[in-house]
Formats: C-alpha cells, sequence, structure tokens
C-alpha cells in the first residue's frame, strides 16, 4: 500500500488543513494506522520536513471518512489530532473546522449523492457520537468552493457551509458542567470547566497580569503564562471527567476578555500549549455558552447580544456562533458557518 501511495484529498476545513482519507485505505489496526499518518505527515519533527505536515497543530489533522451505519447518519468522521513535534496520534477531541471539509470530501469520494444545488450531509463524529448536519453547495449536482462566504482567518471567499449541531452538551465530559459548578477555583483562578462540544478551562486574561488582546506570538513567548495554565489544565482535567490530561489535547485552555469590537466576547485559546491562530467551532461555542451563565469569569465580560448569534472574537478576527435557545434561555442547539476548500486530489506517499 505505501509503496503505490494511498489516496488523499488534502483540504482545508475553516481555518486548518488536513488530509482526508476514507477507512478503506488505511491499516484497520490503530496503531498501525497511526504510525503510518505519522509518517505522511512526517512527524515527530518541528519542521515536519519529511511529510505533508504544516509544522503546526491546525495544519497537521486528518479525517477518516466511512459509509455510516447509523439510520440517522450518511457518514462516519473519525478525527485525528497529529502531533508535530511528538510521535502520538490522538482522537481525543473532534474538529469542528476539519468538519467544514467532510461533507465535500465525502461527495468527492462518492459516499454521497449530490443533489441539485444544494446537498445535506448527515455526519456521525465518531468521536464525540454526535451528527452534524453540513449543508453543502452543489450546484448542478456537483461540489463547489466559490462562493460569497468569508471567515477570519482565511483571505478571500469561498461557498459557505453551515454547520449545525443538536445535542452536543458533555460531548467527552459527560455533562455541560462536569463539576456541577459554574465556577471552580484552581490554584486561586476562577475557572468554569465546561463541554458543549469542546472541554474548555475558561479563564479572565487579567487574572494572569494580561489584557487578553495579546498577539499570537506574544503569548507564545510568555514562558510563565504557559506554565501556569498547563498547571491548572493538569488539575482540570480529573474534575472534568478526563482522567490524566498530560498526553491529551484536551481540555482547551481558553482566556476571555472584553471584546474590542462588535463581538461579544473577545478569545485567545490555547491548544492546549500552542496558541490557536483563531478558535475552533466548538471551542467558540463552549465560550458563547459560557458567556451565557450568570456566574463565571465569562459572564461579567461579555455583551450579550439580542438574538443567538455571539460573534466571538480571536486573534485573526471574529467567528459567528448561533445559539438556539428554549424559552428559559438554555441552549439546546448551535451552529456555525465556515468555508472548506479541496488544495489536491491524489496519492501520498508516506516514508515507512
Amino acid at each position: 500500500m505505501s509503496e503505490d501511495g494511498i489516496p488523499c484529498l488534502w483540504m482545508r476545513g475553516g481555518t486548518s488543513k488536513g488530509a482526508y482519507f476514507l477507512a478503506e485505505d488505511l491499516p484497520a489496526d490503530t496503531r498501525a494506522r497511526d504510525r503510518l499518518l505519522l509518517s505522511i505527515m512526517g512527524s515527530p519533527d518541528p519542521r515536519q520536513i519529511d511529510g505533508i505536515g504544516g509544522a503546526d497543530p491546525l495544519t497537521s489533522k486528518v479525517a477518516i471518512l466511512s459509509t455510516s451505519n447509523r439510520a440517522d447518519a450518511d457518514v462516519d468522521y473519525l478525527f485525528l489530532q497529529v502531533f508535530v513535534d511528538r510521535a502520538l496520534v490522538s482522537d481525543a477531541q473532534g474538529c469542528g473546522n476539519i468538519l467544514a471539509g467532510v461533507g465535500p470530501a465525502a461527495i468527492e469520494r462518492g459516499l454521497v449523492t449530490a443533489r441539485d444545488r444544494e446537498t445535506e450531509v448527515r455526519i456521525h463524529m465518531v468521536n464525540t457520537g454526535e451528527v452534524a448536519v453540513a449543508r453543502v453547495a452543489t450546484p448542478r449536482g456537483h461540489v463547489t468552493y466559490r462562493g460569497e462566504a468569508e471567515i477570519a482567518g482565511v483571505p478571500g471567499q469561498h461557498a459557505a457551509v453551515p454547520l449545525l449541531f443538536a445535542n452536543i452538551a458533555g460531548s467527552m465530559c459527560g455533562a455541560l458542567l462536569p463539576t456541577g459548578n459554574a465556577v471552580d477555583v484552581i490554584d486561586g483562578v476562577e475557572v468554569t470547566l465546561i463541554d458543549n462540544g469542546m472541554p474548555c478551562v475558561i479563564l479572565r486574561a487579567s487574572d494572569f497580569g494580561i489584557s487578553g488582546q495579546e498577539s499570537r506570538e506574544e503569548l507564545e513567548a510568555n514562558a510563565d503564562l504557559k506554565v501556569r495554565l498547563e498547571t491548572i489544565r493538569l488539575q482540570a482535567g480529573p474534575l472534568m471527567k478526563l482522567g490524566d490530561v498530560a498526553e491529551a489535547s484536551v481540555p482547551k485552555m481558553v482566556l476571555v476578555s472584553v471584546p474590542l469590537g462588535d463581538g461579544a466576547i473577545s478569545t485567545r485559546s490555547f491548544i492546549p500549549q500552542r496558541v490557536h491562530a483563531s478558535i475552533g467551532v466548538f471551542a467558540a461555542i463552549t465560550v458563547a455558552t459560557a458567556a451565557r451563565l450568570k456566574a463565571g469569569p465569562a459572564a461579567a465580560l461579555a455583551t450579550q447580544p439580542a438574538g443567538g448569534i455571539y460573534l466571538v472574537e480571536h486573534p485573526t478576527g471574529s467567528m459567528e456562533v448561533f445559539l438556539d435557545l428554549d424559552g428559559e434561555g438554555n441552549v439546546k442547539g448551535a451552529g456555525s458557518i465556515r468555508t472548506a476548500r479541496k488544495l489536491f486530489d491524489g496519492r501520498v506517499f508516506p516514508s515507512l
């Protein structure tokens, strides 16, 4: 298999890039599969010079697709984070950005038959068990990536890919608030431990002596801050029912502050040690949900929108998150608009 190359779609999904494979083209054995993916991406190596990875967690991702056996889904989607400088492949979380490319990829690979104008693809997110619905532009029965949608962190305009989610509360932790509290205190710092699609630790930037408006580069260079955040993260893991998270990519650490522009709240997200160039889809949904809690670090800093549309600010702009609220103001569903683009379709050759 390796000598002949492996069929691969390399796609941008949201503000990430990744390799999209059919499950049937990869080894069924998990260890063999992970060794293969490490070789394909060029890990472990900070430059990923001998692979197709982009030397950044946002460009070292994998989606594995197959036809779903579930009655409520068309496609099974397993997300894998291939670490850059460590020989580690993790399925401990989902990825809403790479998810944006799953619908188009499923149609490109023949897992879903396209309809005229728009095709709805029901996606079983294997990492967490929930189902997302993606709406893919398919004029004349073919995927198009051309459109007028813009998302922060991606230049130009592309076809919109609306993503809709339901029943994502407690996706990995078993409950929206795994400790039952809107506020916990770890190392003297108030935090909200929350999971509405992504386990996150929400913290005030000001509690660490910073504004929360610092650039990605400034935060990356702040060694003391990163040590403090990691110390808190390691304690948060067991509290969130995630166990020992020393080798895990969750929970994400999100520093919040007052919005600078028209947004609801400003964020700086750690994934978990590197600083995100923007923010993940599920993390943005989780932050917006945290902003609705009357107690907690996010509530007092947030500007509550009149409706359920939250603009979550991040280092390169903002992400629009839609929260579907019931009559009592509780979050019962969420959505976001992403874009995706096919970058190449061919065969990839691992070094194995």
